[in-house]
């Protein structure tokens, strides 16, 4: 079976920087795929170039065999690309239910019709969302509100608005406490397995990534230096080096950070 997402030796300078130099992976329907690593890796760079934001200076992504690198985001979301933002993007002085009408009017191009008109459009399929992702009691309160992790949990509503295929969520719990955290990549897992869309995603929170990802992805300066299970990912030699310093850090005597340590601790633990 084709994959969902093929990604073939990306590449993308800034000038003489390197940000991501020969990226290759792959992603099939229904499964969460973490992109992970260190602080300036090339994660967004990367994902920025799935997304149409950035165009690649080399190398292809195929949507369901459709080629899509270069294309600018509006085209790629209408073929099926969902994305999640690191800081939520909703309109607050709109109510849930429209925030997520306003998405399904874009979807249909029908997004800058006047508002009183478009107001009564698609509210059922809106309310179908909603519902789908627990909200639906909740639909004619403001967005403003509502807590964080509710807004977080619009935004995935939003998200799902043009039937994605494919999701990209950029670290989708940030700023979420460690409950919120866990209930929201739960219920995106629920949803996407039942659907069939593959997710993409980046995230710091090394629980989040250990619990709910079915692989991982790390990149360091700009190249992929491992994948697989978590298992194998925790275990990976090379991943060790990265996160924990097991080069130069180490003959200098740094302690591991606190990323170093969650990439283990959420692993199961320090051997």
């Amino acid at each position: 079976m084709t994959p969902l997402l093929q990604v073939r030796e990306l590449r993308k300078a800034f000038g003489g920087v390197h940000a991501v130099e020969g990226v290759s992976f792959e992603l099939g329907a229904g499964e969460l795929l973490a992109m992970i690593g260190p602080n300036g890796a090339g994660k967004s760079t990367c994902f920025n170039m799935i997304n149409g934001q950035l165009a690649p200076d080399a190398g292809s992504v195929l949507l369901d065999g459709r080629e899509i690198a270069g294309r600018p985001p509006r085209e790629i979301w209408q073929l099926g690309v969902g994305r999640t933002f690191q800081v939520a993007a909703t309109w607050a002085s709109m109510t849930v239910v429209e925030n997520v009408q306003m998405a399904l009017l874009s979807h249909h191009g029908a997004l800058f019709r006047f508002w009183r008109r478009a107001a009564s459009q698609h509210r059922d399929a809106a309310l179908e969302l909603l519902a789908a992702v627990g909200l639906r009691d909740r639909a004619d309160e403001p967005c403003s509100t509502l807590a964080y992790g509710d807004v977080k949990t619009v935004e995935l509503a939003i998200a799902l608005a043009n039937r994605p295929s494919l999701l990209l969520m950029d670290e989708p719990t940030a700023g979420m406490a460690p409950q919120e955290r866990a209930a929201l990549m739960q219920l995106t897992r629920g949803l996407v397995k039942e659907r069939g869309i593959g997710v993409l995603f980046t995230e710091h929170s090394m629980d989040v990534v250990f619990a709910h990802a079915d692989r991982i992805m790390v990149l360091a300066r700009g190249r992929l230096i491992a994948q697989g299970a978590p298992a194998l990912i925790r275990d990976d030699p090379k991943v060790r080096e990265v996160y924990l310093g097991s080069g130069r850090l180490a003959h200098a005597g740094a302690a591991p950070g606190p990323v170093a340590n969650a990439i283990v601790d959420a692993a199961g633990g320090r051997s």
